[in-house]
Formats: C-alpha cells, sequence, structure tokens
C-alpha cells in the first residue's frame, strides 16, 4: 500500500536514541512508512534553526508529504501539538514557531489542535511528545486518517518573526541568522535585497572582516580566505575557504553584516 513520507527534524542529534523510537513507533503503526531524516543535527532548543531548516526543504518533497519537527523547550507545559495542512502537505510540531516559516506564504492553511488522544500513545509522558504525539500522528496520517478525525480546527499559530533586513542610505544591513555544519555564516539578506548593489562591486562587513565582492560558489576564495555567496536557500552567505567561517572569525547568531558599494 502506498503511504505518505515522513520527514523529521529534531534536535535531538545522534548521540541518544530518542530519533530511533520515534521510527520504532511510526513503524508499528505503520510498517510500511517512508521516513527521511531531514536533519538532527539542528542546535537545541534552537526554534529558527529549525524553521529554517524546514522552510527551505519542505518544497523539495513530493505532494503529501507528513513533515515532523520536533525542537520543544516547552514540552509538557500548556503549548498546543498541532498540524498545518498547506497546498496538499502536512506539517506536524509544537505550536512555538517551528513551522511557521515553512506555511508562512502559503494560502488556506488549516490549522488541527492534535487533541484527539485516540491517535497518542498511552500513557503520555510529560516530556517525549516525539514519541507519544507527534510520531503515532504522523503514523496514522501517513495510513489515510482524515486531518480532521485528529482534533479541532483552530484559527491561529504561533508565528516566528523574520528579522527586518534594514535599508541605510549607504547600503544594506542583515544578520547572521543561521550556522551550518561547515561553519558558514548564513545570514538574513536575500539576493533580492542586494538587487541595486553591483554584485563585483560590493563590500560584505562583518566586525573587523570584510569581503569584496560575491564569489559564485565556494572556491572562490583563496584558501583561508573568507567569500561571500548567494547560498542555495537564495540567502547571503559567508564563508571561509577550508576552514570555518564561524571558528575563524568568532561571529555568531544574531551579529550584524553590512553589506555596500564598493
Amino acid at each position: 500500500m502506498e503511504t505518505k513520507p515522513i520527514t523529521l527534524t529534531t534536535d535531538f542529534g545522534y548521540k541518544d536514541p530518542f530519533v530511533g523510537i520515534m521510527k520504532g513507533v511510526i513503524l508499528g503503526i505503520n510498517p510500511n512508512a517512508r521516513i527521511v531524516d531531514l536533519s538532527h543535527g539542528i542546535g537545541p532548543q534552537d526554534i529558527r534553526g529549525a524553521a529554517l531548516v524546514l522552510k527551505h526543504s519542505a518544497p523539495f518533497f513530493p505532494p503529501a508529504t507528513i513533515h515532523v519537527a520536533v525542537v520543544d523547550p516547552g514540552v509538557g507545559t500548556q503549548r498546543r501539538a498541532i498540524l498545518i495542512e498547506s497546498e496538499g502537505s502536512f506539517f506536524i510540531g509544537p505550536d512555538n514557531g517551528v513551522l511557521s516559516f515553512a506555511v508562512r506564504d502559503k494560502v488556506n492553511n488549516t490549522i488541527i489542535e492534535l487533541a484527539n488522544e485516540r491517535y497518542h500513545l498511552t500513557p503520555k509522558s510529560a516530556t517525549f511528545h516525539g514519541r507519544d504525539v507527534f510520531a503515532p500522528v504522523a503514523a496514522h496520517l501517513s495510513l489515510g486518517v482524515p486531518a480532521r478525525n485528529l482534533g479541532p480546527t483552530i484559527e491561529s499559530y504561533t508565528r516566528l518573526d523574520w528579522p527586518v533586513v534594514m535599508k541605510p542610505a549607504d547600503g544594506v544591513q542583515g544578520e547572521i541568522i543561521y550556522i551550518d555544519n561547515f561553519g558558514n555564516l548564513i545570514t538574513n539578506v536575500s539576493e533580492n535585497d542586494l538587487k541595486s548593489l553591483t554584485r563585483d562591486k560590493l563590500a560584505v562587513t562583518l566586525a573587523d572582516v570584510t569581503i569584496h565582492g560575491l564569489a559564485s560558489n565556494y572556491a572562490g576564495a583563496e584558501k583561508d580566505e573568507y567569500a561571500a555567496l548567494i547560498n542555495s536557500w537564495g540567502l547571503l552567505e559567508i564563508s571561509c575557504f577550508n576552514d570555518r567561517a564561524h571558528l575563524r572569525s568568532g561571529a555568531d547568531i544574531g551579529d550584524p553584516v553590512h553589506i555596500r558599494a564598493a
């Protein structure tokens, strides 16, 4: 029987068995489930990092894919567990903003609170809703259980704010919003934000580091030198050829980045 694919995004890492347990729950309900590990290397409690990964990954999956994102520092509190059905795909997770970037530009989103405990594991732990709520709900959904059976429709969900790109008279100012596994520094500045500047005649400044021009790829700099480029997410990124820009520069999430005409 053909079933909907399920992706998993968590901050659980690879040392502990939590991801494997979630998969075991899914397979116990749907032995034919197709499960894709999107990422389990999200930084602990990094809700925005997970939201970014989900936003830039979900479009490459087929329609009706079920995306489960569990970065959940509020587990066991009054925060809701939700499902958002958006343009034929499904997004499941805590209502803390982790799903919001993936659906923010979509229309006709249907939001459901996962309140029907028939589709949960019992007894339910106060500390592992990935196992007891999100995994079993995803498995049942993959088997064709209608989303409306999982709980009541609600009107809203928690939205994360996208950091605003400032455009002072001398150029563009953004900030670092994500650091990938290679230590590359990803900003909130899109390629479109830079359209008023000439690609090879701009300067990108991060603290005491200034990079002139945009490279076309990661090898667009000498060894151990910085490069600025537009990455596969369409965002301005700072890298260091054969090194880690994060460690080399000492930069961190939230640090400002300035772009101006050189």
